[in-house]
Order: C-alpha cells, then structure tokens, then sequence
C-alpha cells in the first residue's frame, strides 16, 4: 500500500511540474515567481553615475508619430526597455504601471519596445496597462543598449543615470518612491 501512495504523489508532483510548461498555469506561475524575486533596483553612488550621452534620438509615440528625446533635457525621465514576448518584462510591467500611476505628470516615462503595434496594443489591452508606450527606431543612434530587454534607468535632471538595472527589479518600492520624490523637488 506505502509503494501506491508514493506512486501517486510522484505523477501528481510530475503532471504539477509538466503544467508549468504546457498550461496557462504554469505562464502565470512563472510570471509570479518572477515578481517574488524581484526587488528594488540598486541606486547608484553619486561619485559612480554617468551622464546619458546624448538626448538627440528619436523615437515614435503610440499615434507612431517621430519625436526627439530632447523634450525630456531637463527632467526626471524612467526609461525601460521591454518585449511583450518576453515573460521577465512581462512581470516587471505591473511594478511599472503602478509607478507610472504614482508620478505622471511629475516625470517622463519612456517604456520602449521595438515591436509593431498590433501586438503591443493587444499585449497592454490584456494587462490593461495605460502607461504610454513609446517605439524604438530601428538603425536610429541611442545613448543606451537598445539590445538589453529587459533594462531601465532613472535619469536625473541633470542628466545623470541614477539607476541602472539590467533584467527584471520592483519599481514600485519605498525606496524607489522617495528617490523620485528627492529627484523631482531637485
């Protein structure tokens, strides 16, 4: 009888872990690890920061019309690369939208993808995120690695990169919260 119990907790444990791959389960399973592993992105030291190398780069907004970064010289400004395919930047997204909340208005948000529209407006219907979504021009010269998805920054006013994170961080943090606070009374 003890060898039939093992048995059946041994598939049940096998077919939880097959769902992790093959289910909608197993999506939303590793979307919440992902966020329970994130944590607030490390700030960098003043002596240590680097000024963004250039605000002369154009991007499209949501209406696909080209703009210049420039409007932002001067500003607090987020930015954060992200793939709606890829599931750490899927996760990382609510902590981005909660921030977004927080602070419109009081800074620029720049959330960049090189995808096409179509998937983009899909992908933030179903999260129903409203933060505005900006679009990278491919061949366009940037100040940052375009290729690092996911990656953010926090730039200060003065243009210096606060934060840098490459993968998956929790921006909706206390400490993130009272360094935007501290950069926008600046």
């Amino acid at each position: 009888m003890k060898k039939g119990k093992k048995t059946i907790i041994n598939i049940v444990l096998i077919l939880f872990i097959v769902s992790f791959f093959v289910t909608p389960l197993g999506h939303y399973g590793k979307i919440l690890l992902n966020r329970a592993f994130s944590f607030s992105p490390p700030i960098i030291e003043v002596s240590q920061r680097e000024k963004l190398g250039d605000y002369d780069w154009k991007l499209k907004d949501e209406e696909w019309n080209f703009f210049n970064f420039e409007r932002s010289e001067g500003r607090v400004v987020f930015i954060n690369l992200w793939a709606s395919w890829r599931l750490p930047s899927e996760a990382e997204l609510s902590s981005i939208q909660k921030m977004y909340d927080d602070y419109k208005g009081k800074m620029d948000f720049y959330i960049i993808t090189n995808e096409n529209r179509p998937p983009v407006e899909e992908f933030m219907d179903k999260h129903g995120f409203t933060f505005p979504v900006t679009y990278l021009i491919i061949g366009e010269k940037m100040p940052i690695n375009p290729n690092e998805v996911p990656s953010s920054y926090l730039i200060d006013k003065s243009g210096d990169i606060v934060i840098y994170k490459k993968k998956i961080a929790n921006w909706s943090t206390s400490k993130v919260y009272a360094l935007l606070d501290e950069l926008i009374a600046e």
